[in-house]
């Protein structure tokens, strides 16, 4: 069985997964846009005008495959309930990926030592994508 996170960004997907190449290294592995869908969407559920909006994507941060898309694009994608979790090979590359999903979002817990980490903190990225910053012990 695999399980995998769904991200569905709400017509900011395409700005998402530049961040994501950019400050976590992701490679985008499959984007499909609304036009090049074989199906034209159902009226109502994708926002007119969303042709070059992403209904499909799949990249990689790390080991880790993740999909995302626009959905139905209306610019407020909703978060809630869950975090994305990334182990860092040290303190520095904590420091490095925990400033860069900072960057326009908002920090939940700073980082820090803790008993069960060198370096953990918690970071909303600017998506609304919460994240959780480790190293391990």
């Amino acid at each position: 069985m695999l399980v995998q996170a769904y991200l569905n960004f709400d017509g900011r997907c395409e700005e998402a997964l530049n961040l994501y190449k950019k400050a976590l290294g992701a490679e985008v592995t499959m984007l499909m846009r609304m036009n090049e869908s074989p199906e034209p969407p159902k009226p109502g559920v994708v926002a007119p005008g969303s042709g070059d909006k992403v209904l499909h994507a799949a990249f990689r941060i790390g080991e880790t495959m993740l999909l995302a898309s626009d959905c139905y694009c209306s610019g407020k994608p909703v978060f809630q309930g869950i975090s994305l979790t990334i182990t860092a090979r040290d303190e520095a590359e904590a420091n490095r990926l925990f400033a860069a999903l900072s960057d326009g979002g908002q920090v939940t817990a700073p980082l820090s030592k803790t008993f069960f980490s060198p370096r953990f903190g918690m970071v909303t990225d600017r998506f609304g994508v919460a994240w959780m910053v480790l190293v391990p012990q």
